[in-house]
């Protein structure tokens, strides 16, 4: 499974108004110098996360943008989402819509388990969890040993 950039970049933007919530409105250039994301790839990504009420604008002297609710309330895989579709594919289609005969039958629940731990992991983790550098139990349970930092 691959993160897009484009996913990347919107969790971190989005991380960003997570810290400064409450505070102002942050420019879509403070949070690509933050972040070190190309400013035109951001306003793309803040345009969708827009247009899914997940953070909103203002323009003008004081301008920018807020998430939409608080942090705590949007997910990482409300982000995914909105900039990428479904979380999981398998060439271009979702696990649900696939068929596969003989041999390779039982390699759709394969596929299925791995939506089904990819979702557990992103909608369970929150814009403020990653904001305030914590993760729920369940997924720190997952990063605490050696072996999940490894690449084999």
């Amino acid at each position: 499974m691959r993160i897009s950039a484009r996913a990347d970049y919107a969790i971190r933007a989005a991380a960003e108004l997570a810290a400064a919530e409450g505070d102002h409105a942050v420019t879509a250039e403070a949070l690509a110098q933050a972040q070190g994301i190309p400013p035109k790839f951001l306003e793309s990504i803040l345009t969708s996360l827009r247009r899914e009420h997940v953070v909103t604008s203002r323009r003008g002297k004081g301008g920018g943008y807020r998430l939409a609710r608080p942090a705590a309330e949007v997910t990482l895989a409300e982000i995914v989402r909105v900039v990428d579709g479904p979380l999981v594919f398998v060439r271009g289609e979702r696990p649900s819509e696939l068929e596969y005969q003989g041999a390779a039958a039982g390699l759709l629940p394969v596929w299925v388990a791995l939506r089904a731990n990819v979702r557990a992991v992103l909608e369970e983790v929150t814009l403020a969890d990653v904001a305030a550098g914590r993760l729920p139990a369940a997924v720190a349970g997952l990063v605490a040993s050696d072996a999940a930092w490894e690449n084999p």
